[in-house]
Formats: structure tokens, sequence, C-alpha cells
């Protein structure tokens, strides 16, 4: 690769926020934020270094975003004092973007539906899942609790330039195959570590028609594939998403035609049916016709992966008229309070509550074994979240299958892993 060779999009993104005209993938790089994330699990620990190291000033209040989401609304005297640690120290501060439970949502949800990640931005978060605003065309990877303190004392961080990886999709989406399914059918072709600390990038005809809200699903899952971040190409489909959310400017960055891939995919339409992930690793990838009759005791609708307004319509679609099955538990979690109103509105809770399903405020909760759905022992959920780990929803010996809004809410009604076309053909 020639020194004066094109630049990858994620490139350009990083090079911008240096004093740098370019930079090339291996780099060590210090990079100006244009946001720094916390909540309430790894914020804490953030804050109390700070403290230990008596810092009075942050390097801009109105760039540092905390979000009480993992635990709350608080289900313990723990969780509650994680989130008061959060409050006493956004009022210490004057963090404008401090938001409480009523306000807020999954974190992940909430910053892009309210504009505070915008297309060219280079965001850092202490959430593994801070990759999902890839999906407008930002730079956004997660980070640990100590480079989060060191950011919100500094605005920078420093960054080991990734490779690229390109991903294609051409032809048109099977019925029924979403963004969660084309990220799993990736996931499933080049494993858990197929994309170690590289950017995946995806393109494509079917890329270019595709919704926010599954960009924002494929975006929160590249961590999956052990990517250092996910990038989608903005687009029409973009400016659309943030033409009555952006409050400052953006910009629009593109990757050069002779732009560097340390690997390049094609991935077909036609080949990629609705996928459901096996335990205990999101790689364990089988297509829904292969998934077989697999009883389910849960299933989880919700999560910064598939809490969005969209989501919740796809599972009213297939719910209506039909109840969940005898001995079966259907959890149902909108990602911010704006999504639950608009799904109030729009009749989609009632669907759900008369489906004989549970409706939760928003919250990450059983995603990651909090609360509002532990499993114990023996037990399986089919689950729309990012991770099925041995023990991420509760108990080591249960089990956790990821897949879709539509085969969660399908499995919800036949008491097993279920296609959507069972239920509507």
């Amino acid at each position: 690769m020639g020194k004066n060779s094109g630049m990858t999009i994620t490139e350009k993104i990083m090079a911008d926020h240096t004093s740098l005209e370019e930079v090339r993938p291996g780099q060590l790089i210090n990079a100006r934020l244009d946001l720094v994330l916390g909540n309430d699990i790894t914020a804490p620990i953030a804050i109390r270094e700070l403290e230990r190291l008596g810092v009075k000033k942050l390097f801009d209040p109105d760039k540092i975003v905390l979000i009480p989401d993992h635990f709350t609304p608080n289900k313990d005297i723990k969780s509650a004092e994680q989130c008061q640690i959060l409050r006493k120290f956004a009022r210490t501060h004057k963090l404008r973007h401090y938001y409480e439970v009523g306000r807020t949502g999954i974190e992940h949800a909430f910053l892009p539906e309210q504009g505070m990640v915008l297309p060219g931005d280079l965001v850092i978060g202490a959430d593994s899942h801070t990759c999902t605003y890839g999906a407008v065309g930002a730079f956004a990877t997660g980070v640990g609790s100590t480079d989060l303190a060191a950011a919100m004392i500094s605005g920078e961080a420093w960054f080991k330039v990734p490779e690229s990886v390109r991903f294609r999709f051409s032809g048109k989406l099977q019925p029924w195959v979403s963004g969660k399914d084309l990220i799993l059918y990736t996931i499933g072709k080049i494993g858990v570590d197929g994309a170690l600390y590289k950017a995946m990038e995806f393109t494509g005809e079917i890329i270019a028609n595709l919704p926010m809200d599954d960009r924002l699903t494929m975006a929160n899952m590249v961590v999956e594939a052990g990517a250092k971040s996910g990038i989608f190409p903005p687009d029409e489909i973009t400016l659309q998403y943030i033409k009555d959310k952006a409050n400052r400017p953006y910009r629009l960055y593109q990757s050069d035609p002779d732009a560097h891939y340390v690997e390049s995919y094609d991935l077909k339409g036609e080949d990629i049916e609705p996928q459901v992930a096996f335990p205990h690793l999101p790689e364990n990838v089988k297509p829904i016709r292969q998934a077989g009759q697999v009883p389910i005791d849960q299933v989880v609708i919700g999560s910064c992966t598939n809490g969005r307004i969209s989501d919740l319509r796809v599972a009213a679609k297939i719910l209506k008229g039909h109840k969940v099955a005898p001995l079966l538990r259907l959890i149902i979690i909108p990602a911010t309070q704006a999504i639950y109103l608009q799904a109030l509105k729009e009749g989609l809770l009632e669907v759900f509550v008369e489906a004989e399903g549970v409706v939760s405020a928003p919250t990450c909760g059983p995603c990651m074994g909090g609360h509002m759905g532990i499993l114990a022992e023996g037990e399986r959920a089919i689950s729309t979240t990012n991770r099925n780990f041995v023990g991420r929803m509760g108990h080591p010996k249960s089990e956790v299958y990821l897949a879709s809004p539509a085969v969660a809410a399908a499995s919800a009604i036949m008491g097993r892993i279920a296609s959507p076309e069972e239920i509507l053909g």
C-alpha cells in the first residue's frame, strides 16, 4: 500500500481528529473526542479514579454523557448506589447529558435517537456496544473505565488505527430477514475473532436500502466478531435519520476507491434466511430451517440490539391475535422512553399484554443477567440481545439463543424455536 493511496472512511475520521493529514493501519495516534459515554456499571469506576486524583475540571461537560441503564430502575441497594454516584457527579460538574430513568432508556438506542452522535464523530464509551454508532457513519468504540476517566479530563484517547474489512451485501433481502439476521450470518461466517481489532465496513445494494434501525443492530454486534468498530457509509437514509436530530455540525466521509482493505467479503441476499445463534457463542449460527424444534422457557424482545420501534412493530405483527405458549414467559422491553410512548400510541403494548407478555420500563435488564428475566438452571431463552455466553442471562447451566424479533415472537407463540412463516406464512 503506497503512502499516497486512498483511505477508508475509518482512517479519514481518525486522521481528521488528529493534526495528521493521513493515518494508516497499525499507527498509534492520540485523537480528539466528540463524545465520551459512561453508564451505571462502568462510570462509577472512572468517577472514583477522578476523585482519587482530586480532579476538579473536566475537558468539556457538554461532551460527557452518563446514562443509568444497566440495573435500572434500581433493582437493589447496590445498583441504587451505583446510580447515585453518577447523579452526584453530574450535579457537581454540571453535566448537561445526565438523564434520569424516566427521560432516557438504553444508552445505545438513546444517543442516536437524540442526535447526540452524528456522522463523522469520534466517540468512545465505557461499554463494548458503543460500536453501535457506526451505523450513522461515526467511528465509535468501547473502552475501559480508566480510559473513560482519562478522556473525561483530556478530551482525547489513544488508538491503534485498525485495519478495515469490507462486507458487500448484494441481491435482495429474503422474507423476514432483518439486520439482525445479516449480522448473525456474518459472524457465523467469520467467527467471534474473525475481525479482531478491525473496522468492519458494510456496503452493497442491500446495505444501501437498509433502514437505520437495522444498521444500528448490525453495528451493535460487530464487537461479537472481535471488531474494534463497524461503520456504514452515510447516505440519504442517514441524512433522513439525522435531519431533525442534528443540532451541531457533522461531516459525511466516504472511503476512497483505492482504499486498502485487509479482507473483502461478498455476501448474497438469497443465501441468507432468518438466523439463530445457538449456545454458547454468537458464531454458533444456524438458519431457521436447521434450528430444529428446541423448547423455550423465556423470550426477551428488547435491548440495545433490537428494542427499537421497528422491532416492536414486527413482534406485534406476529403476536397479534395470539397467546404466548403455556408455561412460557415473554418479556418485551422498549429501548427508550420515546420508543415506549410510540409503541403505546400505536397500540403495540396492547397487543403484547393481550398476548400475555410482560412489558418492562426501558432497561438493559436481562441481557447481561441484571434483572427483569434471570434464567434458572436448565432454562432456555430465545432473545433479541447480542450475547449468549455461558451464564450471560443467569445460571451457568441455562442457555441463550439469539435471534431477530420476528423469530423471537414466533417462538413465544409456539413455545419452541419457530419461524415467523409458521404464524403468518
